[in-house]
């Protein structure tokens, strides 16, 4: 009777909210009108955790059963399950079937699983629905709710137990029956109940963690009182004091062992059954709940029983489970009481972290950072110098987060070891010390070439020492022979470098290219494609970083505006040096020379450019100092006047010396020009196509002095390759800023005819030089010819230059020879790995360009879209060299012409597979060449994209050429398929970009020209006819194949056993009918009615014209052919209806 009515009172009903539980007596009776259960009062969440539990905990006191079994149902609901918990009370202890009923089975009638276990002096039995396997419950659904619900049940569970940690808990009842509802539910193969179960467990038990605290606190304190009681009291009237202490302490004592068995219960059941979960969840959870309980009771659980599950899982495949465990361990070694209760952890387990740097998950390998941190500030021996070594590669990362934490492990542990120095000399000295050590880190370890990415590294963690531009100036200039610890050369070099990205960082306050940034591709006309930095990319920056930009960004200005002078003149013969150090022009403030009045500063930077550019001759320096020249003489800065001056004049000056040696020249026609002749014009040259590539030189008529010489060295062939090529570029850049005069009509009347002249003498030198024994001044040539064509061959119609096909003939052979050469021919002669390499990726980099170059040309429709059928053949071949540059002029000159761009395409395929049967004697299918071939093929319909509809001309008119040009070539013998019939199998690649009624029309298209004969014939050599026939039916399309009259007849009278068509991928039923499905739809059509546009081949094109059949239809009327004629670039459906016997 009692059980009924504990079973009675456990009913989990929703009545009408409230926002308090009852309390009356009605729950003893069963009459729960105004309750709700706890479950919904969670879920509600309507008032505070702590009022809930309390009125849970004046339940229990009234009736715990009731209230027990709210409880238990709590967490049950908790996992996402319907059922309920029911109870019986175990009366017979001796009762041995119990043990037999302790199981999980399906009730096959209800369809409800259920689970019995003993819960003493209970046996709980727990049942829900069979669907609960699909993983679809609470604790695994995202979202703000259920993220607050989580939370809700962990703090429930705390609050229940610091409410009852006086009386509840400790009577024997509440929480056993609790924990073995958790602990049972937490081996169950429902996920759902493990998961939430194991949660409920491990918050149980650090809530009961606190109270073993405060009971130990509690013995302590006691301890401590009866000692003192005992030293003051001799008597024997005091002793009955102390035993009341006594007493008061042995209960407390008694608390702590009941406690202490709950909570290894508890560690039994769930950290050693569930750290190896299959659900990655669960092992992280006891992960964390692990290193939460080291933290507050470490004298019970930091021990290497323990630490070994952490130590485990920072194997586990899962990052979150990895991570989990390194923050759990820093929360160990930032403490160094903790850190001499780990040695043999650290002896096993330090080699795994250190890995982690490295680990594939960005996170993880952040905290391992991190984690290292800690142990390199609380062990400072348990890293040796190997181990730093490795973690010190990490600064040059392309994830930011984990290089800026390497940065700080790096300063901490090896650039602060002079910090202490500080007290004993100045702190300039102190950061010239530090400089010199981070120096000597970088050019011993050889573990990257840029030294920006270091300094982007070390930026968040020391950024005075890299701001302390000052220092860095001072230590540049000082004496080398002054002081014995100056730097040497390559220490100098360094420090420029150190100095150029430490202003780069100041003021763009962006890390390099590379690292945290986000790249896109900006298509402009006339390119094929250019890399550069997607504005809005990097974050956005506070006011306070604003301030703190700004202010540097004047600091380095009014610094360098005073220092870079003498740096100039110190490192003037050093090429690189003084690139480096022009580099820092380009993050000057120009209005401070202004506003500060700093003019003989200007003065005297402009003397040292000058001196510059009179001085070196390298092109990396050149074009530095021509970017200076830009950036001070823009035309909003107050001082571009005289800027533009001391330009002219240094301008002026080099042109005086190569008119000088031009007239020399000329005038002395006998006389070759010597080798030191040649070096001196050449860097003259060299200077003038440096500047002119951003000033114009238009007024020097530099165009004509430059033309006179390649006249000169045409006629007698006497210059060298040192000179041709600056010669060509000055050219060059002269008469491209003559064309961009004319792209903006600004030119007066007579200067068109004088512009004419200079594009046609121009014109007959590039075709002179593209023949030019020396390859860099073929190759100058032909970009120069295509940039002027890519500029003018559409402007006016091409008034001043076009294309012609022999011309054409030519830029083609030339980039046949030039850029789809073989690697073993360009790079012969070359030795060592290091050269080798280096010879590769600069002639890398030449063949792209001019490829790139060509391929313009394709694009912008200058070159027959028909000659990029040869690129096209290069694309499997070449494919990790040039494939996106192909892969660009494919979208690109689809986008100009998509008819002509198809026609191209399969006219590359049908090329190759001519020359693979030239080469074979036939189309085998075995070989490497016909599987390029099939490659290609899938390759090029990638290119289509996801969109059938939109690419859906194309595809078919690839369809429709490939079985022309397979069936164009008869075969040989009647038994033979057509010599071509292979090629089906490269165009079954583009079936899948099909539309599924295309597919239906291509397949009756392909049934013109493959009669039955063919069909139905076997073998091998049939095998591309069957693929091919395959890909272009569906399921739901196989009994409507076979469009034919004549084959359908045919079927109806043969027998079964010869009726074996190849197209039909199932045997085909011996009733007639059912080989007309698509008959009654071809009536539809003739009949004038709607046709669905998935059965029609009317919108393949903007305009498609129907030819409708003459008179009407009729039963005798059979199927329509279809054929697709090509018209001014159009598919037409040109449909008729052929009139037939009815009878056969």
């Amino acid at each position: 009777m009692k059980a009924k009515k504990i079973r009675r009172q456990s009913e989990n009903q929703s009545r009408k909210s409230s926002g308090r539980r009852s309390r009356d007596s009605g729950i003893i009776n069963g009459d729960r009108a105004e309750a709700v259960t706890l479950f919904e009062v969670i879920c509600i969440g309507k008032g505070a955790i702590q009022s809930v539990v309390s009125d849970w905990v004046e339940v229990y006191q009234e009736d715990r059963d009731a209230a027990l079994l709210d409880l238990l149902n709590f967490y049950i609901q908790c996992s996402g399950c319907q059922g309920v918990v029911t109870a019986e009370m175990f009366q017979n202890q001796g009762d041995q079937d119990i043990v037999q009923r302790l199981t999980e089975e399906f009730d096959e009638e209800t369809g409800l699983q259920f689970k019995k276990f003993m819960a003493f002096p209970w046996i709980l039995t727990i049942t829900w629905p069979n669907n609960m396997e699909n993983g679809d419950y609470p604790l695994s659904k995202a979202g703000t709710f259920w993220k607050k619900f989580r939370a809700n049940i962990c703090e429930l569970t705390s609050v229940l137990v610091q409410k009852c940690q006086y009386n509840a808990i400790y009577d024997g009842y509440l929480l056993d029956t609790v924990i073995s509802l958790l602990l049972g539910l937490s081996d169950s193969c429902i996920r759902a109940f493990r998961h939430t179960s194991t949660l409920s467990a491990l918050k149980l038990h650090t809530a009961l963690v606190r109270i073993i605290l405060n009971l130990e606190t509690s013995i302590h304190n006691l301890q401590r009182l009866y000692n003192v009681e005992q030293k003051r009291f001799t008597l024997k009237k005091a002793s009955y004091r102390m035993e009341q202490i006594e007493k008061k302490r042995n209960e407390i004592e008694q608390k702590h062992v009941e406690i202490t068995n709950m909570i290894d219960a508890i560690f039994k059941g769930t950290i050693v059954q569930r750290y190896r979960d299959v659900v990655p969840d669960i092992r992280a959870l006891c992960i964390e709940e692990l290193g939460i309980w080291m933290k507050m009771y470490p004298q019970v659980y930091l021990n290497d029983s323990c630490l070994k599950y952490i130590g485990w899982m920072l194997y586990d495949k899962v990052p979150d489970v990895r991570m989990k465990s390194l923050l759990s361990l820093q929360g160990l070694y930032e403490r160094k009481d903790f850190v001499a209760k780990m040695d043999l952890f650290n002896t096993r387990f330090k080699d795994r972290i250190i890995s982690m740097t490295l680990d594939r998950d960005h996170d993880v390998s952040l905290q391992a950072m991190k984690l290292l941190m800690f142990m390199s500030q609380n062990c400072e021996d348990l890293l040796t110098k190997e181990d730093c070594d490795y973690v010190y590669q990490c600064v040059y990362t392309a994830y930011r987060p984990l290089a800026t934490a390497a940065g700080e492990f790096l300063y901490k542990r090896h650039l602060n070891q002079k910090e202490g120095e500080e007290s004993r000399g100045t702190i300039h000295n102190a950061q010239a010390q530090q400089l010199k050590i981070l120096l000597t880190f970088f050019s011993e370890n050889k573990l990257h070439e840029h030294l920006t990415y270091l300094v982007d590294s070390l930026w968040d963690c020391n950024s005075r020492l890299l701001k302390d531009w000052q220092c860095m100036s001072s230590v540049l200039l000082q004496a080398t022979q002054d002081r014995e610890d100056a730097l040497n050369a390559i220490q100098q070099r360094l420090l420029i470098e150190l100095l150029l990205a430490s202003v780069r960082q100041a003021v763009e306050v962006h890390p390099p290219v590379g690292r945290g940034t986000v790249r896109k591709w900006v298509i402009n006309r006339g390119d094929i494609a250019r890399p550069t930095t997607a504005t809005g990319s990097f974050k956005m920056l506070s006011a306070k970083e604003k301030k703190v930009q700004l202010e540097d960004h004047i600091k380095i200005t009014e610094h360098f505006a005073q220092t870079l002078p003498l740096l100039l003149a110190k490192y003037l013969t050093d090429q690189r040096n003084v690139a480096n150090l022009l580099q820092i022009l380009q993050y000057f403030k120009f209005e401070v020379y202004s506003t500060k009045g700093l003019d003989k500063e200007l003065e005297a930077l402009l003397n040292e450019l000058k001196h510059v550019a009179l001085t070196h001759s390298d092109p990396e320096v050149l074009e530095a100092c021509s970017k200076a020249y830009i950036s001070l003489g823009k035309e909003d800065l107050e001082h571009h006047v005289s800027v533009g001056l001391a330009k002219r004049e240094m301008i002026e000056q080099l042109v005086d010396t190569f008119s000088q040696m031009l007239h020399d020249l000329l005038q002395e026609e006998e006389e070759p020009l010597s080798s030191e002749g040649v070096h001196q014009m050449s860097c003259v040259l060299r200077k003038l196509a440096a500047f002119h590539n951003a000033h114009d030189p238009t007024e020097w008529n530099l165009y004509e002095k430059t033309s006179q010489l390649l006249q000169y060295d045409v006629e007698n062939c006497c210059f060298s390759v040192q000179l041709l090529v600056p010669a060509f570029q000055c050219m060059y850049y002269a008469l491209l800023w003559n064309v961009v005069a004319v792209m903006e009509d600004i030119l007066s009347k007579e200067d068109p005819v004088l512009f004419r002249e200079h594009v046609a003498t121009f014109w007959q030198l590039c075709k002179h030089y593209l023949n030019h024994i020396d390859g860099s001044v073929q190759e100058q040539a032909f970009m120069s010819m295509c940039d002027i064509l890519l500029l003018l061959s559409q402007h006016r119609n091409g008034i001043y230059c076009c294309m012609d096909s022999a011309l054409q003939s030519e830029l083609f052979s030339f980039v046949q020879h030039h850029v789809f050469q073989s690697d073993d021919v360009k790079h012969k002669g070359v030795n060592g790995k290091e050269k080798d390499k280096t010879v590769n990726s600069e002639g890398l980099h030449k063949r792209r360009n001019l490829l790139a170059a060509y391929c313009k040309l394709i694009a912008n429709n200058i070159v027959e879209m028909a000659a990029a059928s040869e690129i096209y053949k290069q694309y499997m071949k070449t494919y990790n060299d040039f494939g996106d540059i192909i892969k660009e002029t494919l979208s690109r000159t689809r986008q100009t012409d998509k008819i002509e761009s198809t026609r191209t395409l399969i006219l590359c395929l049908e090329q190759l597979f001519q020359k693979h049967r030239e080469a074979f004697g036939s189309a085998t299918l075995t070989s490497p060449s016909f599987f390029n071939i099939k490659e290609m093929a899938r390759r090029f319909s990638l290119t289509f994209g996801m969109d059938q509809a939109k690419c859906r001309e194309s595809v078919v008119m690839i369809h429709k050429q490939g079985i022309e040009f397979v069936f164009r070539e008869p075969a040989l013998e009647d038994n033979l398929p057509p010599p071509n019939l292979p090629f089906l199998i490269p165009i079954s690649e583009f079936s899948g970009k099909l539309l599924k009624a295309d597919k239906r029309l291509v397949y009756g298209y392909l049934q013109r020209f493959a009669n039955e004969r063919m069909l139905l014939c076997e073998g091998t050599e049939w095998n591309p006819l069957v693929v091919y026939s395959h890909s272009l039916l569906d399921n739901v399309d196989e009994e409507s194949s076979f469009t034919s009259s004549n084959y359908s007849r045919d079927l109806k009278t043969s027998s079964p056993t010869k009726r074996k068509p190849i197209a039909v991928r199932r045997v085909i039923p011996e009733e007639p009918k059912m080989y007309y499905p698509v008959q009654r739809r071809k009536r539809h059509l003739l009949h004038g009615e709607n046709v669905d546009d998935e059965i029609s081949l009317c919108s393949l094109q903007r305009s498609v014209k129907r030819l409708s059949s003459h008179g009407d239809a009729d039963e005798g009327k059979e199927d329509v052919e279809v054929d697709e004629v090509l018209v001014s670039k159009e598919i037409i459906l040109h449909t008729e209806s052929e009139s037939q016997d009815s009878t056969g």
